[in-house]
């Protein structure tokens, strides 16, 4: 990917409206535990996705203790985001939006490896806020949103970081990205939250405990919310979860034989169906996590982590009912970066009207 991205990009633009194919468009998120690539073409309000990729790449292993990404976490990233540059090139994508997260955000080396990608893969990575982490969050999942209730708090569990932001459903437009009120981004995630409490000698549920309390403490100092609490007390808001944690929880509760994305994405599970999931796991050893069909060995020293985090969120925010979404910052990505196209295209409709009518009188 030596050509510059916006000669590149003008390239493939054409050779798509040459061919009638319809246009291809990714979204790279490069994580703390994961790097996932979606490629998609538009679908009407939506899209359809062309082809999926994701790699486990643990990127922030050993980052809380050292402070910078080990050589050999960026290794493991570095293979992955060349299998997707590659991806990329294939399907011939005329726009394409990158970003990396919270361990890019904490490293100090964060930034050189940024540019180390930019020059080994040519894919430039923007590390992005927590806010536009948040935002991009919700965007990817307002199709799970229950517009019959008052409001929604949407929960981003990542590997270095969550993302909570609490959403105003009653008097929102049925269509659009509905208000968000106030967002909050925790510096605590599933990998960060299993490092700090590798699992040991002690009692398996004080030592979860331990982690529930340890979140519940960062998120409890948040104030801005509190106008929404009302809301919840009255169980007129839902919660939507989006991460490996919480749909592997899903995964568990259904008795799936093999993870299904299509099975999980957008149902429903109650509070204690929940709870249920996380006893569950409590209930087994490590190699038992390991050996569950929707958690695997590389989800299996991080899930009970994912669940802390998820237990810590309801038990300060009660909603008797939970979305889970196998979805959230690509598809968010994919639906700004289409939004913007169909602004183009307006722009562009309006500027030719004025010509045309000149040249017609």
């Amino acid at each position: 990917m030596d050509e510059a991205p916006r000669a590149r990009g003008a390239r493939m633009r054409a050779r798509v409206r040459s061919s009638g194919e319809p246009p291809c468009y990714a979204a790279l998120d490069l994580g703390t535990n994961n790097c996932r690539l979606l490629i998609a073409t538009p679908h009407g309000a939506s899209f359809r996705v062309v082809e999926a990729y994701s790699r486990i790449v643990r990127l922030g292993e050993g980052l809380t203790q050292s402070g910078r990404l080990s050589d050999v976490a960026m290794e493991r990233a570095l293979a992955a985001l060349k299998v997707s540059a590659e991806k990329v090139r294939r399907r011939r994508v005329v726009r394409l939006r990158a970003i990396a997260t919270q361990a890019c955000r904490m490293a100090e080396n964060g930034q050189a490896f940024i540019d180390r990608v930019a020059e080994e893969t040519g894919l430039k990575l923007q590390i992005i806020s927590p806010r536009e982490e948040a935002r991009l969050s919700v965007a990817g999942c307002l199709n799970l949103l229950d517009r019959s209730q008052d409001a929604a708090l949407v929960v981003d569990v990542g590997g270095g970081s969550t993302e909570l932001s609490w959403v105003e459903l009653k008097g929102a437009p049925e269509t659009g990205t509905p208000p968000v009120r106030a967002w909050l981004s925790v510096p605590i995630g599933v990998v960060t939250l299993a490092e700090r409490f590798p699992e040991g000698d002690e009692p398996t549920e004080a030592w979860f405990r331990r982690m529930v309390d340890t979140v519940k403490t960062e998120i409890a100092a948040f104030e801005r919310a509190d106008g929404m609490r009302p809301i919840f007390e009255a169980d007129r808001a839902h919660l939507v979860g989006t991460s490996g944690a919480i749909t592997s929880l899903a995964g568990l509760h259904l008795d799936l034989p093999r993870y299904d994305r299509n099975r999980v994405d957008g149902i429903w599970m109650t509070r204690g169906q929940c709870e249920a999931a996380a006893n569950r796991l409590l209930a087994l050893t490590p190699q038992g996590r390991a050996d569950e069909p929707c958690i695997g060995p590389d989800r299996a020293d991080l899930v009970l982590a994912g669940a802390a985090i998820l237990q810590a969120v309801q038990e300060l925010w009660p909603c008797n009912r939970v979305r889970v979404a196998d979805r959230g910052l690509r598809e968010g990505i994919l639906l700004s970066l289409m939004a913007e196209r169909g602004v183009r295209r307006k722009r562009r409709r309006r500027n030719r009207g004025p010509a045309r009518q000149a040249t017609a009188a």
